[in-house]
C-alpha cells in the first residue's frame, strides 16, 4: 500500500495572487485531492518588508473563495528561524558551510563567469579565505558538489542539473541573517511530510538545489511537478507587480467555476470551456492531460 500523498500551496502574502499563482494552487489542489491526500498551506514571507498578515489573510480568503481549501496550515517562515538555525548547524558540523564576503557588484562584474541568460555562477572565491575583510557580516554559502542531480518532472519529464556548473556554492544565509529560499522551503517541506511538490516552471532549477539539501540533511525527496507559465494575452508574464489578472480583478468578473473552468480548458484539462467547480474537476483530473509549454490567457473573457 503507498504511503498517502501530501501536498502543499506555499505562497507569499506580498500582495493579491495572479492568475498564475491561482494555477499553480489548482494543480496542487487537483493533485492532492485526486490522490484522497492531505493538502497543507503555509505563508513564505521570509522577506518581511514586502509580506504582510493582511495579504496572508486575502491569499486564505481568496483560495476559499475559489473552494480550495487545506487541511493543514504551518507556521510561516518569519516564526521559523530557530528551526533553521538546527538545520544550519547541522551543515556546519558537516563541514560544508563557509562565509562569503562578496558583494553584489563583485558578484555581478562582467568578469564574474555567468550563464547564457545572464545568471552568475558562484565561483568560489571566499571558499579558501584566511583573512575576511574588517566590519562586514558575511552570507553563508553550502558546498555544492561536481555532480548531475536527476529527477523525473510530473509535468516536464526528465531534468538534469550540474549545480557546480549552473550556480557554484549556493548562498544558505544571507548577511543580514535572514535565512535563504532553498534553505527554508527544502527544511518546511520535509518537517510538514510533504511528498508531493507542485509549482511554477520558473522554479524547475530550484529543484536539483533542494534534493542537494535534502540528501545532504537527511530528507527524503519528494515527487516534483512543475506546471507551465500562464502568459498573459499580449504573450507577457503575468506579475503581482503589474496586477496582471490578480484576483481582486477576477471576483468581479467570474465566478469561481467560470475561472477554474477556463483555466482547466486552457491547460488541456477540459475539452470544452465550460464552469467546472474545483470539487468536480478533482474526480476527472489526470496529470498526463497537462499540457507542458507556455500557457496563453486568451480563453479568458
Amino acid at each position: 500500500m503507498s504511503a498517502p500523498v501530501v501536498g502543499r500551496f506555499a505562497p507569499t502574502p506580498s500582495g493579491r495572487m495572479h492568475l498564475g499563482n491561482v494555477f499553480a494552487a489548482l494543480i496542487a489542489w487537483l493533485s492532492v485531492r485526486s490522490q484522497k491526500g492531505t493538502m497543507v498551506l503555509r505563508m513564505e514571507d521570509l522577506d518581511t518588508q514586502r509580506t504582510s498578515a493582511d495579504f496572508a489573510d486575502t491569499l486564505r480568503d481568496d483560495l476559499r473563495w475559489l473552494g480550495l481549501c487545506w487541511d493543514v496550515e504551518t507556521p510561516p517562515q518569519s516564526r521559523r528561524s530557530a528551526v533553521y538555525d538546527r538545520y544550519f548547524e547541522k551543515l556546519m558540523d558537516e563541514k560544508l558551510l563557509y562565509p562569503c564576503y562578496c558583494t553584489r557588484s563583485q558578484l555581478h562584474s562582467v568578469n564574474a563567469p555567468h550563464l547564457s541568460d545572464g545568471t552568475y555562477v558562484y565561483p568560489g572565491t571566499c571558499r579558501n579565505l584566511t583573512t575576511p575583510p574588517p566590519d562586514r557580516a558575511p552570507a553563508w554559502r553550502v558546498i555544492v558538489p561536481d555532480r548531475v542531480w536527476q529527477f523525473t518532472d510530473l509535468v516536464q519529464g526528465d531534468y538534469s542539473l550540474n549545480l557546480a556548473t549552473a550556480c557554484g556554492d549556493m548562498v544558505v544565509r544571507r548577511a543580514d541573517g535572514v535565512y535563504v529560499y532553498q534553505l527554508a522551503v527544502t527544511v518546511d517541506d520535509a518537517e510538514a511530510g510533504v511528498t508531493e511538490v507542485v509549482r511554477g516552471m520558473d522554479l524547475l532549477s530550484s529543484a536539483p538545489r533542494q534534493m542537494y539539501l535534502q540528501e545532504t540533511l537527511g530528507f527524503p525527496h519528494p515527487v516534483y511537478g512543475h506546471v507551465p507559465m500562464l502568459l498573459s494575452p499580449d504573450g507577457r508574464r503575468l506579475s503581482k507587480r503589474d496586477r496582471d489578472l490578480d484576483l481582486g480583478v477576477l471576483r468581479q468578473r467570474m465566478t469561481p467555476a467560470e475561472l477554474i473552468g477556463a483555466l482547466a480548458f486552457a491547460a488541456g484539462l477540459l475539452e470544452k470551456n465550460i464552469p467546472i467547480s474545483a470539487a468536480e474537476l478533482a474526480s476527472i483530473f489526470r496529470w498526463e492531460q497537462l499540457r507542458g509549454d507556455a500557457i496563453c490567457l486568451d480563453a479568458l473573457p
